[in-house]
């Protein structure tokens, strides 16, 4: 099999043409959960759509940590590849996948004995307590599955794949839609059957990437011997893993805040909350996959010392962002009623589900910049600056969103408002953090 190098030929068509299989990918990734929230917010009702949709927030949280570290180390996987030391690549591979495993039964491990803590933590409600805890428990056991389709998914990406990871994503989208209308419709198991149906899915995508992985890319094939512990090639992982897989904890860590004050508010807002953030997931997936893939451009480009190309490369992914988060903010304003309408009946919940669209919606254009800062400076080898600008959005994010939903001519809405300004101050400070790089020809 052919691995393919994004350090040659022209940027724009190269940068779309490998960020295009992880949008479309992470869509029926994203579809996971939709699919499970459309069949029980219709067919079981709204408790199970809140119950569904708070449970989305926290697994996202959860499987934050791990997609962080691969995410981290796809980074070295790029420069070793751009330079082309091929044993440093497997040697990468084999000690990364070893300590992202352990911590993954970790989060597990924890997670699992401590969730009815997290969920009083959280200030479930009565009336969905039960239904997302019942979810949460078969939920958990597809963690190993995650981490397998993640890693490898990265491990290609970083030789320039990004199309093969799509079809095993794709597959395993379409199983989860069947198998959910099977346990929810057919045998009427509710969330549980829901929650089985995704985890299944899960590992078939998990376990059918890695062994296609290993039979089909030499290059991504290690062994025992890759995962000894290597002092400076373990620093150098840790620096990119820790630090990303912390900005990602630390993203939806705050989304996990603001998940607890849209709960206190009540079932409808929650499923409300819940069917917004679904529909923001497919809105802004393009955006967050395009600043991962000019990630991937960056580091691939400086591993082979070719710093011009991977200027250019940045200029052209902020003018794309802008086009593209514009013509989506349109289409969320005139479509929002319709939208929500794809996960309930009920009008109350349209109704806030509407309000949540228009005021968030309109400013796309904003956490596609952040998403660009964070893929920019996660390739500069620089993660801890995506974490700072990750500490500023969410940090003000969840201070507003307390502050402002406690005024009574706000109430939920003041939730809304919070996520805009949060993404404008972090847009400012990873604008002005950008500006002081001193690198020849970026930006």
């Amino acid at each position: 099999m052919r691995e393919n190098s994004l350090t040659e030929g022209k940027i724009l068509p190269s940068l779309l043409l490998f960020s295009l299989p992880l949008i479309v990918g992470n869509f029926f990734q994203t579809f996971y959960n939709i699919a499970d929230s459309i069949i029980v917010g219709r067919f079981i009702g709204p408790e199970a759509l809140a119950a569904v949709g708070s449970a989305y927030s926290l697994m996202t949280f959860l499987t934050s940590l791990m997609i962080g570290l691969c995410m981290g180390a796809g980074i070295a996987f790029s420069y070793a590849y751009g330079a082309k030391d091929f044993e440093k690549l497997k040697a990468s591979l084999g000690l990364s996948f070893l300590l992202i495993a352990i911590i993954t039964f970790v989060v597990f491990a924890f997670s699992f004995l401590l969730l009815d803590v997290i969920l009083r933590l959280l200030r479930v409600p009565p009336d969905v307590y039960v239904s997302m805890r019942d979810y949460m428990k078969v939920i958990l056991l597809g963690l190993p599955g995650v981490l397998l389709y993640n890693f490898e998914a990265q491990g290609m990406r970083g030789i320039g794949n990004s199309r093969t990871p799509l079809f095993y994503m794709i597959f395993s989208a379409a199983l989860n839609i069947v198998l959910d209308l099977l346990f929810v419709l057919v045998i009427p198991m509710g969330v549980v059957g829901a929650a089985l149906a995704t985890i299944i899915s899960q590992y078939v995508s998990g376990i059918g990437l890695f062994i296609h992985g290993f039979v089909f890319y030499p290059v991504l094939r290690f062994s025992r011997r890759h995962m000894r512990f290597e002092k400076k090639l373990f620093k150098e992982l840790s620096s990119l893993s820790i630090l990303t897989s912390m900005q990602q904890c630390v993203m939806n860590f705050g989304i996990l805040m603001v998940q607890g004050v849209v709960n206190s508010f009540g079932s409808s807002v929650m499923a409300a909350f819940s069917s917004g953030v679904k529909i923001d997931s497919l809105c802004y997936l393009p955006l967050q996959d395009f600043g991962n893939a000019t990630s991937v451009f960056i580091a691939q480009n400086m591993g082979a010392k070719k710093k011009e190309r991977a200027g250019k490369g940045v200029r052209l992914a902020f003018i794309s962002v802008s086009l593209f988060s514009i013509l989506m903010s349109f289409f969320i304003v005139a479509f929002s009623h319709e939208l929500i309408g794809l996960f309930t009946t009920d009008e109350n919940v349209i109704r806030i589900g509407m309000r949540y669209l228009l005021l968030e919606g309109s400013f796309y254009i904003l956490i596609g910049y952040l998403f660009l800062f964070y893929g920019y400076f996660r390739a500069r080898k620089r993660a801890g600056v995506s974490l700072f600008l990750t500490v500023v959005s969410l940090g003000l994010r969840v201070l507003l969103a307390y502050v402002l939903s406690a005024v009574p001519a706000l109430s939920e809405n003041g939730i809304w408002m919070s996520i805009p300004i949060g993404w404008a101050l972090a847009d400012l400070s990873g604008l002005l953090l950008m500006r002081k790089e001193k690198i020849k020809n970026i930006p």
